[in-house]
């Protein structure tokens, strides 16, 4: 069993990673191998690493890709389930932490306020909590590293709904699930249509007397196998190691293809996706209210279903979809606004999630708070006017672990660049009047409700999200870290102004 130490026992350290869960420890494992002799540690607020997948305890919570590319490039994936569950998802972390002796590096319970950098030295001055008695201590570090995702871990979205003090039963949201909640035998309506609400209703199905999902829409739902009988059988023929990397490079183009090919030719998607829910589901069923979006494939994410569960549980008669709206709640369940009333033991408001930027820290530099929703990204990973400091925020259209592993790789190699030249600070610099579009180009609601939350990206050059991964492999992997945004300082050059800057690479 992984120990962790219980207080942070350091004062300073070159790295400062937020958060422990699959960003933080893929942080963690490239920090280890390419910068050995860099200091680092890693903090989080919670009590456990894992992040979402320790966050998150509703029934068959799972993930919405394959593990071949949702796991890190330098860990090979060896389950047969391509498609895992939440507790194969830690295992694999938690080994990765053991590989890579990460343990002693990790201080859970302790939650980042605010951070303070200073030209002067070039450092950041952060500001914890820890969560056991509430303490705040400042720590310093060179580099400051946002792994913390884009969920608000302290609660979910859910819209206020009429009468719902009048309900006799219990409502629940997926992110705070109770430990012992008994739902056997009992009526259960699942409001939402997402990935967490599709989960849940198969999941839950077995148990239940039935379960319903209400939604007010449709969402693009396709069954894949839990199982990649390709990826099984290479590793059957080859080193684990060779298996996996040719396995993640296929799964990569697949889902690319699939990604570009939906943007290019939707309405052609739209009927395969039609096609194949219709044959997953009884005969006569009415594939087009309940399972046709009236909005484009990966205009939202789509949801995927593995062996088809949520269709068999439909099939069987243990499950059924209703789209309408709400009317209210009453005390037997939900009033519908076409009159209908669904009877109801448990209501799950699968209804969202809130997002929160870096972890909700108040960035400041030279005693200036930055504006996050102001700020332009640089390559997906840094801000401008920010120095030395980088985050990870995944891919919406592929696996969050396949841009995780390009920042900490270019982060890594940004580092040993400063070394070899004596630099103590990095800053991307944008123009003010670049034009900006949203982090985030998704119709989700979640990503919607929170546009104003995050920074914002460019049109042109490094300030540009790129469209694929082949694209961000090419600049974070393949691309020399010198670019003419960048501006590389020592302290004394980053205190004394731009006159006296060590250099500005070209």
């Amino acid at each position: 069993m992984l120990r962790f130490p219980v207080t942070a026992e350091f004062d300073h350290v070159d790295v400062l990673v937020v958060g422990a869960g699959i960003s933080g420890i893929g942080m963690g494992r490239y920090l280890a191998t390419e910068q050995p002799g860099r200091t680092f540690a890693i903090v989080d607020g919670r009590d456990a690493i894992g992040g979402t997948w320790d966050l998150f305890r509703y029934p068959g919570i799972r993930s919405d890709s394959d593990l071949h590319t949702f796991g890190y490039e330098f860990k090979p994936w060896t389950s047969d389930n391509a498609i895992a569950d939440a507790d194969e998802i830690l295992d694999y972390l938690h080994e990765a932490v053991a590989e890579n002796d990460l343990a002693r590096r990790i201080h859970l319970g302790h939650k980042v306020l605010r951070a303070d950098f200073a030209s002067e030295d070039a450092r950041w001055t952060v500001t914890l909590r820890r969560t056991s008695d509430g303490e705040q201590f400042d720590v310093t570090c060179d580099v400051l590293f946002s792994a913390a995702g884009y969920y608000d871990h302290s609660g979910g979205y859910t819209p206020r709904f009429e009468g719902t003090e009048d309900f006799g039963g219990l409502i629940v949201h997926p992110q705070q699930w109770p430990r012992n909640l008994d739902y056997s035998g009992k009526k259960v309506v699942v409001i939402g249509s997402g990935a967490t609400a599709v989960t849940l209703v198969p999941a839950m199905a077995d148990r239940a007397a039935h379960v319903t999902m209400l939604q007010r829409s449709p969402s693009y739902v396709v069954p894949v196998p839990r199982r990649d009988p390709i990826a099984n059988a290479l590793r059957r023929l080859l080193p684990d190691t060779v298996a996996y990397r040719i396995t993640r490079r296929m799964n990569t183009a697949r889902q690319s293809l699939i990604y570009h090919g939906s943007r290019r030719y939707p309405a052609l998607v739209r009927r395969l996706i039609r096609g194949l829910n219709a044959r997953a589901l009884p005969a006569g069923y009415a594939v087009d209210t309940h399972f046709s979006p009236t909005y484009d494939p990966w205009d939202q994410r789509m949801c995927m279903v593995p062996d088809s569960d949520l269709f068999t549980a439909i099939s069987r008669g243990e499950a059924s979809v209703v789209t309408d709206r709400i009317a209210r709640f009453t005390p037997r369940g939900i009033l519908l606004e076409s009159g209908t009333e669904l009877e109801a033991d448990v209501v799950v408001t699968a209804t969202g999630l809130r997002l929160l930027a870096f972890g909700g820290i108040e960035l400041h530099v030279d005693g200036r708070q930055i504006d996050i929703h102001d700020s332009l990204v640089y390559k997906g990973m840094m801000l401008a006017g920010v120095p030395n400091f980088a985050f990870a925020i995944g891919y919406t259209n592929a696996s969050w672990t396949l841009k995780v592993d390009l920042v900490c790789d270019h982060l890594c190699r940004m580092l040993a660049h400063m070394d070899r030249h004596g630099y103590t600070a990095v800053t991307p610099l944008g123009d003010p009047a670049t034009p900006r579009r949203p982090l985030f180009d998704m119709a989700a609601g979640y990503m919607r409700r929170s546009v104003r939350l995050f920074p914002q990206h460019g049109s042109d050059g490094p300030w540009t999200l790129a469209p694929s991964y082949a694209a961000d492999r090419a600049r974070l992997r393949n691309a020399p870290v010198e670019h003419p945004a960048l501006r590389f300082t020592t302290a004394r050059a980053a205190a004394d102004g731009p006159a006296t800057e060590a250099a500005a690479i070209a």
